[in-house]
């Protein structure tokens, strides 16, 4: 079965674009960050043995090597169609390593720093209200998905989707303007129980307590439930990752 073809089954979409969450008219850099944050929720060290997971991630990998190959995406652009049989798709070739050397690691310092730059930005505005659109308002998954975000940024959060929907820049979603109290102490609880676990690191660490210290602990807990949390946004990895350059498939 062919690329397409696949992605139509495990995506719901034959659409490339679609399925990195772009458009035909996304920049190199929008493509590169779209692959980057969908392959985060299917990587293999999140669940190594699920291999449904492996084969979206490998998808993905290849779906990314075709939007940035030059020939590869003029065709795909103007046929609709993928050359299956181009060395950028590869069966002997091990998309992991392909999106390490993409993405290599960053500090959680590293963290920390794009953190103090990120919130508060018009990036963290449209990254907030993009997935609110994407989850129908479930807050439980937005403050899952976005960025450098933990329980302290709730009402931050809360208030910039209230005020887009004042603003009827979104549409008000039940789930969002109707949620139960019940369902927010359940976050709150998991937030909580967070907090408790960092702190516990921060312990046998010998760390300070120090907020900053605590701060920290908080990202590593981030970082142990999503192992790829460390290189997470597209300046970060502009910064760090080399550029990548478009290999000619076969004729």
């Amino acid at each position: 079965m062919g690329l397409i073809e696949r992605c139509s089954e495990l995506f719901k979409t034959s659409s490339l674009y679609e399925v990195i969450g772009t458009t035909k008219q996304a920049t190199e850099a929008e493509i590169r960050r779209g692959y980057y944050k969908v392959s985060l929720k299917v990587h293999p060290d999140r669940a190594p043995d699920d291999e449904l997971a492996t084969e979206k991630f490998q998808l993905l990998g290849k779906v990314y090597a075709v939007l940035t190959d030059t020939e590869q995406k003029a065709v795909y652009d103007e046929q609709g169609i993928v050359d299956e049989e181009s060395d950028i798709l590869s069966k002997d070739r091990c998309w992991d390593d392909y999106w390490r050397a993409l993405f290599p690691q960053i500090t959680v310092q590293d963290i920390i720093e794009f953190e103090s730059k990120y919130k508060g930005t018009d990036e963290e505005q449209q990254d907030v209200l993009q997935a609110y659109v994407q989850h129908k308002g479930n807050m439980d998954a937005i403050m899952e998905c976005v960025l450098c975000c933990t329980m302290e940024d709730e009402p931050r959060i809360c208030s910039i989707i209230q005020d887009a929907i004042d603003k009827k820049e979104v549409t008000a979603f039940p789930a969002f303007v109707k949620e139960s109290q019940k369902k927010k102490k359940a976050r709150r609880k998991r937030g909580d129980k967070e907090r408790e676990e960092a702190e516990q690191m921060q312990k046998e660490m010998g760390l300070g307590n120090e907020d900053d210290s605590l701060t920290k602990m908080i990202k590593l807990r981030q970082a142990s439930r999503d192992s790829s949390f460390n290189s997470f946004l597209s300046n970060l990895e502009e910064k760090y990752a080399p550029k990548t350059k478009s290999k000619k498939g076969k004729k």
